[in-house]
């Protein structure tokens, strides 16, 4: 309770708090009906031992502006600190593509932190993926799950936050439905996952609201790392450039890349991104991810083409896994690199599709 005196005479008059300090012990918040645990944090997290220090943070936010006075999300309660925090909880993990149950089982034993749900390659634009497709394998796996919306499209993002996902994508893997504007991200409680090709893009995304960062490179599905590889070396090269500044070269370098300048400073205080940061596209064996770990990232997501022209998918997953938990370890990963060069054979890239090196401003 606050004390407050009042003007007029110095009695002491108690107001009571919006939110009270003191919050209920763990087993009252289970045996509530009527507190909707599972609106803020995932099912899979619920049944964390400090989970009342979560409901604490939620009351310390402030508001963020909304769409517009219908929309469905509500963004007084949804602190960026615990979606930050969820991010947090899937470094040092591979997040791996599935479209298919038996797919997503796989990718489950095989050791997958997350699960990113998509549809099968079809023609024309490519979506959100179906809902019951989401809601299938949400039934039958314990991980969490992840699935994608178009950039922009922030009805799609509700949709697949009313459904139930763990975290949603904003990817440009995806058909672009705003070539101008990416969705307000403060407006959601699921944390959002976007893609950048240097560090400006990655630092407005995260003033958007990302609670996790994405280097993205190849788009096409062929394994091919270079672009991933090219984008990395970017942004962990301007990161180092930044951290060998003086304070007063912050400001110009801020409006140089186009970046929020306390997010700017912010990275250079810290050394690093201040969110989750992977790496996305080409990463098909336990060498590219380890690649990407030594590079700098925090994980990898690993597309859907593994489970593509291979003998034992289980294999290379779980190898992609274990290298990315012991990138630094050569016994490992020469363990988990034997025998797999027969399932890479169908994701190798042609002649053709490659630029000489040294021809492309190198």
């Amino acid at each position: 309770m606050f004390i407050e005196t009042s003007r007029t005479n110095k009695t002491p008059t108690a107001t009571p708090l919006l939110f009270p300090l003191r919050l209920p012990p763990l087993q009252a918040i289970y045996q509530t009906p009527k507190l909707k645990v599972r609106n803020t944090l995932p099912r899979w997290l619920l049944p964390l031992k400090h989970f009342h220090k979560h409901l604490a943070a939620m009351a310390e936010d402030g508001a963020v502006t909304l769409y517009k006075a219908t929309s469905i999300t509500d963004a007084k309660k949804n602190s960026f600190s615990i979606k930050a925090g969820l991010a947090q909880m899937l470094r040092g993990g591979a997040i791996v593509e599935v479209s298919t149950l038996s797919q997503a089982k796989i990718a489950e034993e095989a050791g997958a932190c997350c699960l990113v749900i998509t549809e099968p390659n079809r023609q024309g634009i490519s979506r959100m993926p179906d809902p019951s497709i989401i809601k299938q394998i949400k039934r039958c796996v314990l991980i969490p799950v992840m699935a994608r919306s178009r950039v922009g499209h922030f009805v799609e993002a509700q949709i697949l936050e009313r459904v139930g996902v763990d975290y949603i994508d904003e990817s440009e893997v995806l058909a672009i439905a705003d070539e101008d504007n990416f969705i307000n991200k403060h407006n959601f409680g699921c944390p959002f996952v976007c893609g950048c090709k240097n560090l400006g893009d990655a630092l407005r995304r995260v003033r958007e609201g990302a609670a996790m960062i994405r280097t993205q490179g190849d788009l096409l599905g062929t394994g091919n790392i270079a672009e991933t590889v090219k984008n990395v070396r970017s942004v962990m090269g301007e990161i180092r450039i930044l951290n060998n500044m003086d304070e007063d070269e912050v400001f110009a370098f801020s409006k140089e890349i186009a970046a929020p300048y306390d997010l700017v400073a912010q990275t250079k205080q810290m050394g690093r991104l201040p969110v989750v940061h992977f790496a996305a596209g080409g990463i098909v064996t336990p060498a590219d991810a380890a690649l990407m770990m030594q590079l700098g990232c925090d994980g990898v997501f690993v597309g859907s083409e593994v489970f593509d022209n291979g003998l034992d998918p289980y294999k290379r997953v779980r190898g992609i896994v274990e290298a990315v938990r012991h990138y630094n370890d050569p016994h490992v990963l020469v363990e988990n690199s034997c025998g797999l060069e027969e399932q890479m054979a169908g994701l190798n890239v042609s002649e053709e599709t490659m630029e000489p090196f040294g021809e492309g401003g190198a």
